[in-house]
């Protein structure tokens, strides 16, 4: 059933700032190209959004504050310079509570407040839309344990073609498949299980051609283990809340049976 207008625009501010999952995003995208008034608001939040970011409307402090707020903090005996990088922020709360004037603290914290936006982190991106696919109940949009089912499945839904191996016989069961949407482009999340732990695995498109499996990064996130690698022009995640060993098994596995491509 199709949605009003009123819903999609309500959607579309998320759409716009990539926080909609892969389904409301291409329902979104969908009603915009068959929609014109919904799509010339849509390009009108698009301008105002760009509007808004453009550097003319942001007052940056001068460097010559900061070195004042720092000299407040803590003398130096000797000049530093303007730009060094300190952790003053730890010794702007500990010389507070050894009672710095209120004015020189009231403007640390305001550089705080007025530091550039961090960009999103892509890892913690991940493992929140693996926590989302669990509460919501999403796991699968395609539901099977036949590779041949799942891999056909994505053409048409993606600019790629995902790499989809079953490795139920080594204790690694595929359970299917489904689309998500992260740092802004649809990516394939191939589901898999260990007992009684689910693996999303997330596929797409590496950035740089020729990167092989070695380069491998894994680390704790909000307590669920995450294992980044790349090759066969590919970069995979797997977040799972199953321990680092078999996570690592299960890379090894997968990659034993990834043809080169």
């Amino acid at each position: 059933m199709t949605r009003p207008c009123a819903d999609m625009k309500v959607l579309m501010h998320g759409h716009l700032d990539g926080e909609l999952d892969a389904a409301n995003s291409f329902e979104v995208e969908d009603h915009l190209r068959t929609c014109s008034a919904c799509g010339g608001e849509y390009r009108r939040l698009q301008v105002l959004r760009a509007t808004l970011r453009d550097d003319g409307l942001r007052y940056r402090a001068p460097d010559t504050l900061r070195v004042r707020i720092l000299g407040a903090i803590e003398p130096a005996p000797t000049a530093r310079p303007a730009l060094a990088t300190v952790r003053w922020w730890q010794r702007l709360w500990r010389d507070r509570r050894l009672g710095l004037p209120a004015a020189a603290f009231a403007a640390g914290l305001a550089m705080v407040l007025i530091l550039p936006r961090q960009s999103l982190d892509l890892e913690q991106e991940l493992v929140s839309e693996h926590v989302r696919s669990l509460m919501a109940g999403h796991i699968t949009d395609v539901t099977t344990s036949d590779q041949h089912t799942v891999k056909p499945w994505f053409d048409g839904r993606l600019d790629f073609a995902p790499p989809v191996i079953d490795l139920a016989s080594e204790g690694f069961a595929l359970t299917g498949g489904r689309l998500d949407y992260i740092a802004g482009r649809a990516v394939a999340a191939l589901v898999y299980k260990r007992r009684e732990h689910l693996i999303n695995l997330f596929v797409w498109p590496a950035e740089k051609a020729g990167v092989g499996a070695d380069l491998v990064q894994s680390s704790v996130n909000n307590g669920y283990n995450t294992l980044h690698w790349s090759g066969s022009g590919m970069t995979f995640w797997a977040i799972s809340d199953l321990n680092p060993a078999e996570l690592q098994e299960f890379m090894r596995r997968f990659q034993d049976h990834l043809a080169p491509q």
